[in-house]
């Protein structure tokens, strides 16, 4: 176990979690008919995508304007994957996650996918939504033909992305 990298501003520790790209059975997500996967739409404003992403991090004050401009500029940029799990009866986003598609000169040009911003309604946790989160992400980033998969993430959290297969890294 080798640290990535330190936060200065908390001084958590920070690790680079890689994942070779293999499918496992493990990785398939529970079935709830009331929940969907999908990708960020401009009416999330309303489904409380931001709140919810306010759960992980300093949003900051964000328009309606503001938001369906930058919705608009992701959903067009095919190196960006922004997921949420939307509760379609409550019309509310519980769970929401993102992967970038970085273009290399290694690996013939390769793409590594780096999954980013992982949350889960605190209202909601423990009921494996971030794992269906993270399955799609993966599956999504295979697709588009990465070699391998990392993220980031704080120490406390490495438990988690040890059971969907990945292992810290130097």
């Amino acid at each position: 176990w080798y640290p990535f990298q330190t936060d200065e501003t908390s001084q958590r520790r920070v690790h680079t979690l890689s994942r070779h790209i293999t499918t496992m059975a493990s990785d398939r997500a529970r079935d709830d008919k009331d929940l969907l996967i999908r990708d960020v739409e401009t009416g999330d404003y309303d489904k409380g995508y931001l709140e919810l992403l306010a759960q992980l991090t300093v949003v900051g004050s964000v328009s309606r304007d503001a938001f369906e401009a930058r919705q608009g500029e992701l959903r067009d940029n095919p190196d960006y994957i922004n997921i949420v799990l939307e509760d379609v009866v409550q019309k509310r986003v519980v769970a929401a996650g993102t992967c970038f598609l970085e273009k290399k000169f290694i690996h013939a040009c390769g793409t590594c996918g780096h999954i980013e911003d992982i949350v889960v309604d605190s209202t909601v946790r423990g009921r494996s939504l971030g794992r269906r989160i993270i399955t799609e992400l993966k599956r999504r980033a295979i697709a588009a033909g990465c070699y391998k998969i990392i993220l980031d993430c704080s120490e406390n959290n490495e438990p988690f992305y040890e059971k969907l297969g990945f292992t810290r890294k130097e």
